[in-house]
């Protein structure tokens, strides 16, 4: 395969890593409803630690676990803050 074919791939990749993004805000939304209706803080720095074990655990590489974190930890960053914004929809900053 050529460069081409590659990049392809890597589009491949990125358009079903975008839907299973989508699919995980989509929870986020529901949790956000609840954490709401029982004044649950939107933070919760425990379960962002099992959030993070449970990832890493998962790893299969070649991508190194600190790698992983560091995309999680971005990823749970803007989940807060779409907790944080209009029920439903990100915010728009």
């Amino acid at each position: 395969m050529d460069l081409s074919d590659w990049r392809v791939k890597l589009d491949d990749v990125d358009r079903r890593l975008v839907a299973l993004l989508n699919e995980r805000f989509g929870y986020v939304v529901e949790i956000a409803k609840i954490k709401k209706e029982k004044h649950l803080p939107v933070h919760e720095p425990l379960r962002e630690i099992q959030v993070f074990e449970n990832v890493r655990n998962a790893n299969a590489g070649p991508l190194p676990d600190d790698a992983v974190q560091r995309v999680f930890e971005r990823i749970l960053d803007e989940s807060r803050s779409f907790q944080r914004g209009p029920m439903g929809e990100p915010r728009k900053d």
